[in-house]
């Protein structure tokens, strides 16, 4: 992926538009509960800030639905760069009007004004042209490093790239390099594991991995659609009946190309969707009516930890248990502590998976979390994201 980055380009004394990926979590009363998101642009910035440009931040938050609404704007995230850059960092009260002009006509080599949520204006998720001319107007180069929304074809990660010169910044290009060669040429044996809900999320990565890979693990609730196919009985437990011929064709994909396919060989149930109700352990195979899994078991866990030996490269998207019940997130915390001691690149893709693994305090023993849950699903499918194909190639 041979896009141009922040140094193949001249920023010196210029205004740059830096598209930062700023959507981090929030309690009750406006405070972050988690800055990774925040430290993630932080060489970019720095870097621009070192080169004499003038930096212009901008980011979505939540989901204001282009209206404005004060509960999603960017005022924590600039006190909070302030804190971290050890500068005062500018938040203009809105994103093109009177107040992100003035502050941006005016501003000095190695300042730094962060624009008010782009999805307060209607026009960022339609990725509407005068919006996005709006964007580039502010500046003389745009710098996409948001990761997390290059899959979205929006103003501020697309349409502005068709009015200024347009190259990645780190985080995106170190994306791309652990997300790409994971994909091109890994180091062999190569693992993936695949969890979450749904097998229909997961179809078009399964299908891309299964020409790649050495060894795909299956867990989550889409192993049941996969269990199903097979003839074996899942009780209540999540399945997609229409998938069923699918899940079946994947395996035998699978048996074809050599591909190890490894599926639960037991289970941990309960009666209900909860994490207070009776449970016990039970062969994959003969879930009983009325009941649910909700996370694989120690024998399936030792298979799975089994296969992962040896691993040279290992791809992880998608939890294998219900997390969020203390009971149920036994095989996603196991199969994580193994991951951090394998001698191998382990790349996390993002969402359920890389949270769990940030909660465990296992971060610095993976070797890349993607920033990106949807975006790097969509580039392990193979898919072109928009926000990084809008950029110049070197």
């Amino acid at each position: 992926m041979n896009k141009k980055n922040v140094k193949d380009i001249d920023v010196d004394g210029k205004k740059v538009l830096v598209r930062c990926d700023f959507n981090v979590p929030q309690d009750e009363n406006g405070n972050i509960t988690d800055n990774r998101r925040i430290v993630a642009a932080l060489p970019t910035i720095n870097y621009l800030l070192e080169h004499n440009a003038k930096v212009i931040l901008c980011s979505h938050l939540g989901r204001p639905k282009g209206e404005v609404n004060k509960k999603y704007s960017l005022k924590p995230v600039a006190d909070e760069l302030s804190k971290l850059l050890e500068k005062e960092v500018k938040l203009a009260s809105d994103v093109v009007g009177e107040s992100a002009k003035n502050l941006t006509n005016n501003m000095q080599n190695g300042e730094i004004v962060l624009l008010e949520n782009v999805r307060f204006e209607p026009g960022e998720e339609k990725n509407d042209e005068e919006l996005s001319k709006a964007l580039a107007a502010l500046a003389e180069v745009y710098v996409n490093d948001a990761f997390g929304t290059a899959h979205r074809a929006h103003s501020s990660t697309t349409g502005v790239a068709s009015f200024l010169p347009a190259v990645s910044g780190f985080l995106i290009e170190k994306e791309l390099e652990f997300l790409g060669s994971s994909l091109d040429n890994p180091v062999r044996p190569f693992v993936a594991i695949l969890g979450g809900a749904k097998v229909s999320d997961k179809i078009g990565v399964i299908e891309k991995l299964l020409d790649k890979v050495d060894t795909l693990i299956i867990g989550g609730g889409m192993a049941f659609t996969f269990l199903k196919s097979q003839g074996h009985k899942i009780g209540k437990s999540i399945c997609e009946e229409d998938k069923l011929d699918l899940a079946r064709e994947l395996i035998e994909k699978a048996n074809t190309k050599g591909v190890k396919l490894l599926l639960p060989i037991d289970t941990h149930i309960t009666t209900e969707y909860s994490n207070d109700y009776e449970d016990k352990w039970v062969e994959s195979q003969d879930i009983p009516d009325g009941w649910e899994g909700l996370d694989i078991g120690p024998e399936t866990i030792k298979m799975f930890e089994e296969a992962l030996q040896g691993a040279k490269t290992v791809v992880w998207n998608g939890p294998l248990g219900v997390c969020e019940f203390d009971k149920f997130k036994t095989g996603t915390y196991e199969i994580a502590k193994v991951l951090g001691t394998l001698d191998a690149t382990t790349i996390i893709g993002g969402g359920d998976s890389a949270a769990a693994i940030e909660k465990m305090g296992l971060s610095d023993k993976m070797t890349h979390i993607s920033t990106g849950g949807g975006a790097s699903l969509e580039f392990l499918e193979g898919k072109k994201l928009p926000g990084i194909e809008a950029l110049q190639d070197k």
